[in-house]
Parts: structure tokens; sequence; C-alpha cells
């Protein structure tokens, strides 16, 4: 017997629907509306450059990796992992796995091996419980985790773009970025939906 829509999903699913960044993502070929995400960032701070390295942690299903790739030209690499599997992506070389888990982390540093990473995209989230405290919780640690991988891998003055959502955590988190990196900057893009606490943050040079 086939379950009804709760009144919330079939809500949001209508507000998806509507959405003008899904409809513009859609008519492009785009994977998600979060590529708009990172491309303004791009287009504001020219953090993708052809021939860097390229981590993308919670990439799936794509879309900042099918806007990144081809930023990077041919002598560039992008890696990306997510908990979801994701569709192949021409040069992308994709590892599924929870990125919380030692034995998925050692296969991402094995892919990487002793090529000194340029720049980490983070666009990681915990699956949400609608428990706030626990959600903000999983998110600051998720954050954590891609700081200390790009601690272990960045070459010096090396990037990060993290996704974190503001709250508890948030500004302890904010300072062991600052002391890492010589300039952080926090973004907000317009497809970050109003109502969301979410914003990205920008962190360049890195005190290696």
């Amino acid at each position: 017997m086939s379950q009804k829509r709760r009144p919330s999903s079939a809500r949001w699913l209508a507000e998806h629907e509507s959405d003008p960044y899904v409809q513009e993502a859609r008519r492009l070929g785009y994977r998600s509306r979060a590529v708009f995400k990172l491309k303004e960032i791009q287009d504001k701070d020219r953090l993708l450059k052809p021939g860097q390295v390229v981590v993308d942690l919670g990439s799936a299903p794509g879309g900042w990796s099918q806007l990144a790739r081809p930023l990077l030209g041919p002598k560039g690499r992008l890696l990306a992992l997510d908990i979801l599997p994701m569709d192949p992506l021409p040069d992308v070389e994709f590892i599924l796995g929870d990125f919380r888990e030692e034995s998925v982390l050692k296969q991402l540093e094995e892919a990487v091996g002793s090529q000194a990473v340029d720049l980490v995209l983070s666009d990681m989230a915990p699956n949400l419980s609608g428990v706030d405290a626990a959600d903000q919780a999983g998110s600051i640690y998720l954050c954590e985790l891609a700081l200390e991988f790009a601690r272990a891998h960045l070459k010096p003055k090396g990037g990060l773009l993290v996704k974190i959502f503001q709250g508890e955590g948030f500004e302890a988190y904010l300072k062991a970025v600052r002391e890492a990196f010589e300039s952080v900057t926090i973004r907000k893009p317009k497809a970050s939906r109003a109502r969301s606490s979410e914003v990205y943050l920008l962190a360049r040079g890195y005190r290696a």
C-alpha cells in the first residue's frame, strides 16, 4: 500500500519544483541547484584555476564536480567523495564511502598519493534528524574532518571552501580555520535559501 505524502514533504516538493535555481539547473544540464552556490563564489573569488588538484567532499549528485572539473583543464585533477553513489563524470575520480570512516579516509589519501592538494571543497552535511542540537553537532563534526584533511594535504597557500551552519560550535570552528589560514571570508550565496543558517567559509593562504 502506498503511503500518503506528508504535508511537509509535499510542501517541500512544491517549493523545490518552483525554485528558479532548480529550473535553471535543469535547463543548463547541471545535476543540482547547489552548483549555483559554487558558481557565485567562483565568479567572485576565482578559487578554481587550471592545473589545480582539488578534492570535492560530499560531492553527490555531482553539481560541484561538474562545474569545477572543466575549470581545472587537462593538467588538473579532481577527486570526489560521497556516502551516496554519484553517476560518473569525465575525468573525475570518485570514491563511494563515509568520510567519517577511517578506511574511507585511507582510500582517499591513497588516491591523492604524494600530490599536494590546492583546494579542498566541502559541501558535506549530515542526514538531518530534526533534532537541532544533534544536527548542528553532526554538521560541525564533518567541518572539523574537512579541516583536518585540509591540514594534512594542502600545499602551502592552499584553500578550503566549507559549508557550515551557524549555531553551536560555529565560532570555535571559525577561530580554528582563521588560525590555519591567512584569510577567511564568510560567503552566503544567493542560491542558499534565506531561511537557512547555511554559510560557506572560504579560507585561503594555508599556513603549512
